[in-house]
């Protein structure tokens, strides 16, 4: 395994492995991604392999600009308006792909569509422009654990399955992207498939009008983020709890903390949805790192980021497979 800062010499370095078939670990600004070239089969499925992930979910292709992304899928002209008022950044869109995209079948799970994204992260742009090809790249972790915010969490899940970790510091939205499926061509509006790092507020004031209907597929998902038990730690998840356990870790948001006597984090002391989803993951990783049993979480508002923060606790908490 070699971890290296993400300097201009390491990301010329894993433009060539990723050309090369290998496998990189680099920063977006959401989380974390495990890249494959996604032109190349083999490679691909070395991430589902690395991963243990089920082959029947499917990757998202990242891209570093719109130009780049209209090469390999249908644009609607919804798509389109979300691409341009949110890209790069944390926004996925899951369009037709084109017949002949040259895409391996392994990302899209065999269907007809593609999720695609640019990233807004420096480095992550900077990698996509060295390796010269559309990057796959899932979050850096075993399939249905807790996502990787830092290069350490990718070493501590993946190891030396993975040829070079880019380490660029903590990630800043701290959660996954926002999947908008926009695949239809009809005058159907485009729907949620995963809450992320941009709020639905914000997607219907871009669009103009109200989304449709939230897409959830837990056997046949369309895109990441849609398996009932995703994002968990080792201990179990138990939410909007008002009074912990004894000896249960506390993961706590805002000012006023019930009386507890297990290790404890606030993901935000002032309630701030922002701080909370940033630190969302890392607090997962280290409050199940402490060995209790359980995770006790304090009730967190639904609206904005909110609702991406719940839906990672739910999934979290959900029975395992």
């Amino acid at each position: 395994m070699q971890i290296a800062k993400a300097n201009t010499e390491a990301i010329e370095k894993a433009g060539d492995i990723l050309r090369r078939g290998g496998l990189v670990a680099l920063p977006t600004e959401t989380v974390y991604g495990l890249a494959a070239d996604a032109m190349n089969g083999e490679a691909v499925a070395r991430i589902f392999e690395t991963k243990r992930r089920p082959t029947f979910n499917p990757l998202i292709v990242h891209v570093p600009d719109l130009a780049s992304a209209r090469e390999f899928a249908v644009f609607t002209g919804e798509a389109e308006k979300l691409a341009r008022s949110f890209w790069p950044g944390p926004l996925t869109l899951v369009l037709q792909c084109h017949p002949h995209a040259g895409i391996s079948d392994l990302v899209s799970a065999g269907l007809s569509t593609l999720a695609v994204r640019v990233p807004a992260h420096p480095v992550g742009q900077a990698v996509l422009r060295a390796a010269a090809t559309p990057i796959a790249a899932p979050s850096a972790n075993r399939s249905g654990r807790v996502s990787p915010t830092t290069a350490a969490h990718v070493a501590s899940d993946l190891g030396d399955s993975v040829d070079l970790i880019l380490d660029a510091g903590p990630c800043e939205v701290g959660i996954e992207s926002t999947v908008v499926d926009c695949s239809t061509q009809t005058e159907s509006a485009p729907s949620l498939l995963r809450p992320g790092g941009i709020s639905v507020d914000q997607i219907e004031a871009a669009l103009g009008k109200r989304m449709g209907p939230r897409q959830d597929s837990f056997e046949a998902p369309r895109s990441p983020g849609q398996l009932v038990s995703h994002y968990a730690p080792r201990a179990r998840v138990r939410l909007n709890v008002a009074s912990p356990e004894p000896g249960e870790a506390l993961l706590a948001f805002g000012p006023q903390i019930p009386p507890h006597c297990g290790p404890m984090i606030n993901l935000s002391e002032t309630r701030n949805l922002r701080e909370a989803a940033a630190n969302l993951f890392a607090a997962l990783r280290a409050l199940d790192a402490e060995g209790c049993s359980s995770i006790a979480v304090l009730p967190i508002p639904g609206e904005g980021l909110g609702e991406a923060i719940n839906d990672r606790l739910l999934r979290a908490a959900a029975p395992r497979p």
